[in-house]
């Protein structure tokens, strides 16, 4: 399989090394290696997510694997053939996406899509004006044992998920890692959501979603616990999941893979934007107190 030559931009998350480890990391175990990328540089930057002494850690590691990292946008992106955008800090979103999108490269937008719909909605519009090839999404949405339980159970009416909430160095921390739940719950129930009532106390926030068709879905979000799962039912079946996270950025990498050599996108862009929406409307009901819609567009 011919190895496409990869561009990383941002290095302010771990995933910029655990999928070049998975990539090309000789001393990378067996069973987690996924073919067809070479990563051949990264872009890195300080954000409040990570600053210059844990970018020199992460520089150094990628050096060792063969990856040249630079602090300019165009010698990163030379010679690239794909990009990963894996930039923490959601508020850098638009930015780097337009700046991605006018190369006309095959892009993976690590989730979330933005900071807020409406951040989420230019990216879209961004996206439409250069026809990027782009998907975002978290490794959650592709968890095997997950997908097993949705696909086992016909007739969805009632879903749930629970997972950390991770608390971000800036912004909003149920849009920067409560993004996992929601695309658990988005994968279970597809579009439709239509308005969310949110309880927020001291072990998190819990977000119930109203859909239009009548279906519920919870999301739990706990402080510390770092651990994933949930149900789904109709009104005849129901199957429970833990999250097996074994393979998760694995499974996520090689879905990548395929969307660079050519196949479609594994999630659609409109799914994404429900997504976006979700989130946006659960800060929203956290700060208002008040059952919040979401945005139509």
């Amino acid at each position: 399989m011919k190895k496409i030559k990869t561009a990383i931009i941002g290095l302010d998350t771990s995933h910029s090394i655990q999928f070049t480890m998975r990539a090309q990391a000789p001393e990378c175990e067996s069973s987690q290696k996924v073919d067809g990328l070479e990563i051949i540089s990264c872009m890195r930057f300080e954000t409040p997510f990570q600053d210059k002494k844990g970018l020199d850690e992460r520089t150094a590691q990628l050096e060792k694997w063969g990856v040249k990292v630079y602090e300019d946008f165009d010698k990163t992106v030379e010679g690239a053939e794909a990009l990963l955008l894996e930039v923490n800090d959601p508020t850098l979103h638009v930015e780097y996406f337009e700046r991605a999108a006018k190369l006309g490269l095959p892009m993976f937008l690590d989730k979330p899509l933005a900071d807020t719909m409406e951040n989420g909605l230019e990216i879209k519009k961004i996206a439409e004006k250069y026809n990027a090839r782009m998907f975002s999404a978290s490794s959650l949405r592709f968890i095997q044992n997950m997908e097993e339980a949705v696909d086992s159970v016909e007739n969805i009416q009632c879903a749930s998920v629970f997972g950390p909430l991770g608390i971000a160095a800036a912004g909003e921390s149920v849009i920067w890692y409560g993004v996992h739940a929601f695309e658990m719950l988005q994968r279970m129930m597809g579009c439709g959501a239509e308005e969310v009532s949110v309880v927020n106390d001291d072990k998190g926030v819990v977000a119930v979603i109203r859909y239009k068709d009548g279906r519920r879905g919870v999301v739990e979000l706990a402080e510390g616990a770092f651990v994933y799962g949930g149900s789904v039912r109709s009104n005849e079946d129901k199957q429970v999941f833990i999250a097996d996270m074994t393979y998760a950025y694995k499974g996520l990498l090689e879905r990548i893979v395929k969307f660079f050599n050519g196949g479609p996108a594994p999630v659609g862009f409109e799914d994404t934007l429900e997504i976006m929406n979700l989130l946006d409307a659960t800060v929203k009901a956290m700060k208002s107190g008040k059952t919040e819609k979401l945005m139509k567009y």
